[in-house]
């Protein structure tokens, strides 16, 4: 197997856009990519050009969201083709990690995507886009590394400022997915709290480590290993790929949350997100961008990530 990190990053995801002034905005793929190209990175890297079959993307969205809420977004949103060509990102993504044509990949890819779901108590259970998301990118990619690639075990973390909340309830129920949350106590969407560790199968499977404002490296890093590696030993459950929903509001001067995360704390996390992947699946990774909303930021933070995630791949 090649050992290199492959990326998503194509300039189409750029082109969607919610409204002047949105935090949402175009800016945040532009910083990142103008970055990773200033920083030499991006040479090193493996493009991962987006399945842009719709009837495959299609029908992994299916496999998350409902009819009513797929067509509500390919049927009515102007932008419709965006939402399903990240979905055609992560997915390609997911595919080249499983083939060995790349040991672990980063998706930057818009809009975002954990926070959306068929929650019953919405819409009548229609589902719904929410949080600036329209499909569920990283629950999207989990089922289809499953379907697709005969994944049994799939572990899901999650470090974005925000709970998400829409890959939380996909999964609730499911010991073959196991989702793992850091974020701020209280925050939108209001969710993600610590009894909330799953049903029935899933019992146990769900976990969620609400932070205070102004938690810093320390304060997440404590959390990962003092929470997490414990219950993946507990439960014995051995990924066969992990996902990274990345969220990087979770950095310090993001314009969306109060951490004081630094780019050196998401290392230290995708250093222990890796070691699980080592130990468990030779590696096998897939990140994919959430939020951050202060290009800048963002852009700082993605290139030590995906440095470290380059990092990792050559230790394969």
């Amino acid at each position: 197997m090649s050992a290199t990190t492959g990326i998503v990053l194509d300039d189409r995801y750029i082109d969607h856009l919610l409204g002047f002034d949105h935090p949402e905005s175009p800016q945040r793929l532009r910083a990142v990519k103008a970055r990773l190209e200033a920083s030499g990175l991006l040479r090193n890297l493996v493009r991962i050009p987006p399945n842009e079959d719709k009837r495959v993307a299609l029908e992994a969205v299916l496999r998350v969201h409902n009819d009513q809420h797929a067509e509500s977004i390919t049927g009515f949103e102007k932008t419709s083709q965006i939402p399903l060509l990240a979905v055609g990102g992560a997915i390609a993504a997911v595919d080249a990690v499983m083939q060995g044509t790349v040991t672990n990949a980063f998706c930057a890819l818009r809009p975002p995507g954990h926070h959306s779901h068929n929650n019953g108590a919405h819409f009548d259970g229609r589902g719904q886009g929410e949080g600036f998301c329209f499909f569920n990118n990283v629950a999207i990619a989990a089922r289809y590394a499953q379907k697709a690639h005969g994944c049994g075990n799939v572990l899901i973390l999650d470090w974005d400022f925000h709970h998400g909340n829409g890959t939380e309830w996909t999964f609730y129920e499911d010991p073959s997915v196991s989702f793992f949350s850091t974020h701020a106590l209280f925050a939108y969407p209001g969710t993600g709290s610590e009894d909330r560790t799953g049903a029935g199968d899933g019992e146990g499977y769900n976990l969620n480590v609400a932070l205070p404002p102004g938690a810093g490296d320390d304060d997440i890093v404590a959390a990962w290993e003092d929470n997490l590696l414990p219950q993946l030993q507990h439960l014995s459950f051995k990924p066969d790929i992990v996902l990274i929903s990345a969220g990087f509001d979770s950095r310090e001067e993001d314009f969306l949350g109060s951490f004081h995360i630094t780019d050196q704390g998401f290392v230290r996390l995708t250093k222990i997100a890796m070691d699980i992947a080592r130990s468990s699946c030779n590696g096998r990774l897939v990140s994919v961008l959430e939020g951050g909303y202060n290009p800048e930021g963002l852009a700082s933070a993605v290139e030590r990530h995906v440095r470290a995630l380059t990092s990792e791949a050559s230790e394969q």
